[in-house]
């Protein structure tokens, strides 16, 4: 039974960092850290941009909540929280970075439905330059009149 309680917190650990993520992206992001956002909004051709900074200081949470988690066996469940936080962490790179930006280049095109739907949802996000007025903050999910 622990098996699946930690399966769970796993994924909905994953699921809701998408609510995290948004609202971070919306009004963190969008908001009084605009400085560092704001590089990942304007063309250049830098390899790395200040907005990077922000992947950093999101891991901290997730490696603090493995390593205690799964040192003290009575908040064992940090470690499942934090595991699933890292992989929305990965999904995001790979999604984001890889896929729609293409920061690594791979040969790789969104066949299906659902990456297709996401990738021009994010570009939609991408055609406002500034701070205010953006849509879709999301990055696994976004609404269909986002992608028409």
């Amino acid at each position: 039974m622990q098996i699946i309680i930690n399966i769970l917190l796993v994924i909905g650990a994953f699921l809701g960092m998408e609510g995290v993520a948004w609202a971070t992206h919306k009004y963190i992001m969008h908001g009084f850290m605009w400085n560092w956002h704001e590089s990942h909004h304007v063309p250049h051709n830098d390899k790395y941009e200040k907005n990077d900074l922000f992947s950093v200081v999101f891991s901290l949470p997730s490696i603090v909540m493995i390593i205690v988690g799964s040192e003290v066996e009575s908040v064992r469940y940090l470690m499942y929280l934090g595991i699933g936080i890292a992989a929305y962490g990965l999904f995001y790179f790979i999604f984001h970075d890889i896929i729609v930006h293409r920061r690594i280049k791979i040969k790789y095109l969104a066949n299906s439905g659902y990456m297709r739907h996401l990738v021009r949802a994010h570009k939609v996000h991408h055609k406002t330059i500034g701070k205010y007025g953006a849509k879709s903050f999301g990055f696994l999910f976004a609404k269909k009149e986002y992608s028409e």
